[in-house]
């Protein structure tokens, strides 16, 4: 029987060889797909959240749903609809982000969208608020915990060097949904096509949608890094060699050698980790930021129908402009991958912020159409910029051990945070109309900004075993 000390220091120095041949692969084609097929989760956690606001005149239009109640946690209440799927979101983030650490990121990407899917299909037969809203949690959770399980796998098997736009490129996939649901949700939510309403129909379009993805992506492999740590040296092994041979055949040519390997620490990987020195700071400073950044990314992203009919907008003519503003998403992401690893990512996180603050403000004192769309997009675009950058950090600055578990923590934070936002910004459109909620966030975003600038980590083009020391 070996000793249980020299186990774990030989899958520490096995998992520091894993890593190394990870790190020196060029990303050719074969990688850029792997990014692509691990995303399409990705594009439904969007189509999931921005489902809410398209369908959001149709469930009040049909009078289901009211636009703003009295009671703050009223089940008729849109508020508390988008409540309802960010609840279930935080619910997935925090309490099974861990399970991806114990059983591996491929067992949560053949689960997640089968629930997802299944609980959609079902909210789009409901008749009743209180019964809708109960559905909206459950596709929520499984697709909360899809996103932590993205952000964890992309980070550990992309190298360094093309880490940032290997997360923007995954982001310019999550975010082309964007257009498609608002597209669907202008054609079809006024509308009732065979005599269903048109909500309907947008909300099944993304179960089947989750259920296509999901197929796609059968074949997805292990991560090798998760696969050394946890001793199963054999099938890490046999995955970094399926890598090296897809990547030498796109190649044509031989590999690199692999730089010097950096052993990895396999002792720990329990949630209290991540609350003690010298990873309690970085779990701080990242629960912070997102519980600020969400309310400026959802909570105007997720009104921006309702924004516009308080301006006065006429409810088809509003989804028509959300419609243009939101056409800018899948922009942002592409724009991002021009300085994604040239620009240190706490630092992207700080302008984007400044321009999310600037452009709301803006967005807030326009009349003419056209300053309305343009603003709109400003905001969209800076949000797109701001979540391309969140996602690569928060995946790269904590250990493998207990990266999930460390994700979706913080991540949570930004879930429990729009839970509420969208509970808040009802309120400060009813208090102090769209002026009052470019205020709102303009002050999150400064809070973000400090919290992320004063005390964040530098990553740029650094190992994983670097930046966890």
């Amino acid at each position: 029987m070996s000793d249980p000390g020299t186990a774990r220091i030989d899958a520490g120095a096995f998992a520091g060889l894993i890593a190394a041949r990870l790190d020196r692969l060029p990303f050719t084609r074969s990688l850029w797909r792997l990014v692509a097929l691990v995303s399409l989760g990705g594009a439904f956690d969007l189509y999931d959240i921005f489902l809410s606001t398209y369908i959001a005149p149709g469930l009040v239009a049909s009078g289901l749903f009211q636009a703003t109640t009295p009671g703050l946690f009223d089940s008729h209440g849109i508020g508390f609809f988008i409540f309802s799927t960010f609840a279930g979101m935080f619910v997935g983030s925090m309490g099974f982000g861990f399970i991806a650490d114990h059983t591996g990121r491929r067992a949560i990407f053949l689960s997640s969208l089968v629930l997802y899917s299944a609980a959609t299909a079902i909210m789009a037969c409901q008749t009743t608020a209180a019964v809708i809203d109960l559905w909206r949690f459950l596709a929520s959770v499984g697709i909360g915990v899809e996103q932590v399980t993205i952000d964890t796998f992309l980070a550990e098997f992309v190298p360094p060097r093309e880490r940032g736009r290997a997360f923007a490129f995954s982001q310019f996939i999550w975010f082309s949904v964007i257009p498609v649901v608002a597209l669907m949700g202008w054609l079809l939510v006024p509308r009732s096509p065979l005599g269903i309403a048109g909500w309907r129909w947008v909300t099944l379009a993304g179960s089947l949608g989750a259920l296509a993805a999901w197929w796609m992506r059968r074949g997805i492999p292990e991560s090798p890094r998760w696969l050394a740590l946890h001793g199963r040296h054999r099938e890490a092994e046999q995955a970094i060699t399926a890598m090296e041979k897809m990547v030498a055949r796109d190649l044509g040519a031989p590999l690199p050698a692999p730089g010097p390997p950096r052993e990895a620490i396999v002792s720990g990987g329990g949630f209290s980790e991540i609350l003690r020195p010298p990873y309690r700071g970085r779990t701080l400073v990242l629960s912070i930021f997102n519980l600020m950044q969400t309310i400026a990314f959802y909570g105007f992203g997720s009104w921006v129908p309702t924004l516009l009919i308080a301006k006065g907008v006429h409810i088809t003519t509003s989804l028509e402009y959300a419609f243009l503003i939101a056409a800018a998403n899948p922009v942002g992401p592409l724009a991002a991958m021009l300085i994604a690893d040239r620009m240190e990512r706490k630092w992207q996180l700080v302008w984007a912020g400044a321009a999310i603050g600037v452009c709301m403000l803006a967005f807030a004192h326009q009349t003419n159409p056209a300053l309305v769309i343009l603003f709109g997009a400003g905001v969209t675009l800076a949000n797109c910029w701001m979540s391309t950058a969140l996602h690569n950090y928060q995946g790269e600055i904590f250990p493998t051990r207990v990266r999930a578990r460390a994700v979706g923590f913080v991540y949570a934070w930004s879930r429990l945070s729009a839970a509420f936002a969208g509970l808040s910004i009802g309120f400060f459109l009813r208090a102090g109309g769209t002026a009052g909620v470019a205020l709102f966030i303009g002050a999150a975003m400064l809070i973000m900004m400090v919290t992320i600038g004063g005390f964040g980590p530098r990553t740029r083009r650094m190992a994983l075993e670097e930046i966890a020391r």
